[in-house]
């Protein structure tokens, strides 16, 4: 079977994109997403994301971490299938989509830039060490001063595989203040179970979790993540964030014919 992909990439997190409105791509067949998303054997990718119909939205978005297996929601995946909706005429600049953790809104921009409807956060788990919260996926956070040096795929891999949580495990993000509003973070991704150079998720995790901090006191949070820079905005009103976007860059990388 011949299959027709695109690549595109949001702040250096890339993946291959595929339309599958016609439901002709062996969804449960985990060994050839992964080949697909291998960057020695395959197109190389940190994600695979299928576009499908919805009865009651633009479109379905069905996200496959690289090792082959479905997952919870990606941020960046996500604003990257709308750019890739949009060059398929199915959006113009608005729409309405479904993914794993429920319904997202979205708004392409002329630039290319695309702001992102996350869920509602409402629950946070504050320690001495870190800051666990879901944004869609499961995020730990953690400060640390050092982060240029520091040893993300080592010192993420132990976190994500501790006792703390369990088999499903977390994704794990390392934070430095820059300034009042502005943080740098880096992030392991589980499912590449590496770092990525982009987390949207993350990045939406981390900006919560700074102003749960008392990090910050601003509603609109720039993070400089390794493969560029991502805004993070909300409303936060008695403990609960609502209205929270992610936006940034989503970029168009080529398109080409794989045998699978």
């Amino acid at each position: 079977m011949k299959l027709t992909f695109y690549k595109y990439q949001g702040t250096g997190n890339d993946f291959v994109m595929i339309d599958n409105r016609d439901g002709k791509f062996p969804k449960e067949n985990t060994e050839i997403v992964a080949k697909l998303c291998d960057r020695r054997f395959g197109i190389g990718a940190d994600g695979l994301i299928l576009l499908e119909n919805d009865p009651e939205t633009d479109f379905r978005m069905v996200y496959y971490n690289s090792d082959g297996n479905t997952s919870s929601m990606c941020g960046n995946g996500g604003r990257c299938l709308v750019s890739f909706a949009k060059s398929l005429d199915i959006i113009q600049k608005e729409t309405t989509f479904i993914a794993t953790d429920g319904l997202h809104q979205a708004t392409i921009f002329d630039d290319g830039t695309v702001s992102l409807q996350m869920k509602d956060v409402d629950t946070i788990e504050i320690t001495a060490e870190h800051v666990f919260l879901d944004t869609g996926s499961p995020h730990h956070v953690q400060m640390e001063e050092n982060l240029k040096d520091f040893d993300v795929k080592t010192q993420g891999a132990n976190i994500r595989y501790s006792d703390i949580y369990g088999k499903a495990g977390s994704n794990v993000n390392f934070v430095n203040q820059d300034n009042e509003d502005t943080f740098s973070v880096r992030t392991y991704e589980r499912g590449v179970e590496d770092e990525t150079l982009s987390c949207g998720t993350g990045a939406t995790a981390v900006a919560i979790a700074m102003k749960a901090l008392g990090k910050t006191n601003s509603d609109t949070i720039n993070l400089n993540v390794e493969g560029g820079k991502l805004e993070v905005s909300f409303t936060e009103k008695d403990e609960k964030f609502t209205d929270v976007f992610l936006k940034g860059p989503a970029t168009f990388v080529f398109k080409g014919e794989i045998e699978i």
